[in-house]
């Protein structure tokens, strides 16, 4: 086999684990040219009350060097070695294997209280997964759906590998009240079911990850300025264009009302349940498109003083632009990226694999269709190995900085570098 890396998965959707397991390896088994160096498994909530068996039946099966994964809201693998499949609301295990020769695979568990103060120096971090920053480890994460400090833990992992790609999500069985689980295996620590923290690996080496991070929304009216802000709360906007001028920066819900007026009759409807805010990422940045937005959740207003509260903090001087999402908007969304990427990748090595970590607000529920996601990427990668998870949150980068998303299908094309 040489120094090939392998990159292949099995899905499968028997009521079953036994059998489940069974046949999620068998698939692999028939392609698989050596002894797997890591696994990710995602698992739908239909086996809760079997969990702690998952792992061990896995070894039995096929030994497996380091083995991380989650339960998930739904569950994407492949159904055929040329199709994807987006498995949601039934049982269904799916298996990724790789083969990494000449990579270096660090697992790692996370507490919360392991979580390096914000103040603290680079080696708090770097000490904390045992990387250090010029192997330019790429990562992937995964942690309860209440995970304290995550956001904390992103901004330390950029903070200390900035050349670094991290990508994931946060588990989610898609049932209220069910428990959940962090799969986690390796040679020194044997297999652990974790239902609280962050679980990952860091790979270095001859391996590179790209990111696609499709949202899914489409601005509305024009930019403004935030003038007037507290924590997350934005008091004040500016009209771009009259910045400078002796112009009072106006109320955002006063704004917000008279752009909504201007909407066509559809748009105004969508208004009213799927309106969010766009934070531009690039502050140097004049013409804006799709990528260059953070998006977040409108979480309230205040109609006595105008205010609107997002899901984020927010500084003055920022510029944020309404946005609106929908089936439609978030499929233009998705296929724009996936064209605008191979255009400028089209001179890069052919992928070896992909992992999608996409919001349980997508899918059938979103596109009232299934696999939609993910036959739209098949479209532009055809023939490559798809796997993932419905998450309850994706962890993804926007402009260099990596965040925690709502309502986003985030994929990560694998590579050698």
């Amino acid at each position: 086999m040489g120094k090939c890396i392998q990159w292949l998965n099995g899905l499968s959707t028997r009521p079953s684990l036994e059998a489940a397991v069974k046949e999620v390896v068998g698939k692999i088994k028939q392609s698989l040219s050596g002894t797997p160096d890591l696994g990710i498994v995602f698992i739908s909530a239909a086996y809760g009350s079997e969990y702690p068996r998952l792992v061990p039946l896995i070894l039995e099966a096929l030994p497996i060097k380091v083995i991380i994964g989650c339960d998930g809201g739904g569950v994407v693998g492949m159904e055929s070695p040329d199709r994807a499949k987006e498995v949601e609301q039934n049982p269904a295990l799916s298996l990724t294997v790789a083969y990494l020769p000449e990579i270096e695979i660090k697992p790692f568990h996370i507490r919360v209280q392991d979580i390096p103060d914000l103040d603290s120096p680079p080696d708090y971090w770097i000490n904390l997964i045992g990387v250090p920053p010029q192997k330019e480890p790429e990562f992937i994460l995964f942690s309860d759906p209440f995970a304290s400090k995550i956001n904390d833990l992103l901004a330390g992992l950029d903070f200390a590998y900035s050349t670094s790609t991290k990508v994931g999500g946060l588990a989610s069985s898609g049932m209220v009240g069910a428990v959940h689980g962090l799969f986690y295996h390796t040679p020194h620590t044997g297999s652990h079911l974790y239902r609280e923290g962050t679980i990952g690996v860091a790979l270095s080496g001859n391996i590179s990850f790209d990111t696609i991070v499709a949202q899914g929304c489409r601005p509305i009216g024009e930019p403004y300025q935030v003038t007037k802000q507290e924590r997350n709360i934005i008091l004040e906007l500016g009209e771009l264009e009259s910045l400078g001028r002796e112009i009072r920066p106006r109320a955002p819900l006063q704004l917000l009302r008279e752009l909504v007026q201007g909407l066509n009759e559809s748009d105004r409807i969508l208004a009213q349940n799927s309106l969010f805010i766009g934070i531009v990422r690039n502050e140097f940045k004049l013409q804006l498109k799709a990528g260059d937005f953070l998006i977040r959740n409108v979480l309230g207003v205040d109609p006595r003083s105008g205010a609107i509260a997002i899901g984020d903090r927010i500084r003055s001087g920022q510029r944020i632009q309404f946005h609106l999402r929908d089936a439609q908007t978030s499929a233009e969304d998705l296929d724009n990226l996936l064209k605008d990427y191979t255009v400028q990748n089209e001179d890069k090595s052919e992928p070896v694999g992909t992992l999608i970590f996409s919001c349980l607000g997508r899918g059938q529920g979103l596109y009232h269709q299934p696999n939609f996601d993910s036959h739209l990427f098949e479209r532009y990668f055809p023939n490559i190995c798809l796997s993932g998870f419905f998450c309850n949150g994706e962890i993804g980068p926007v402009n260099g900085q990596t965040f925690l998303h709502g309502y986003t299908s985030v994929f990560c094309i694998i590579r050698t570098s």
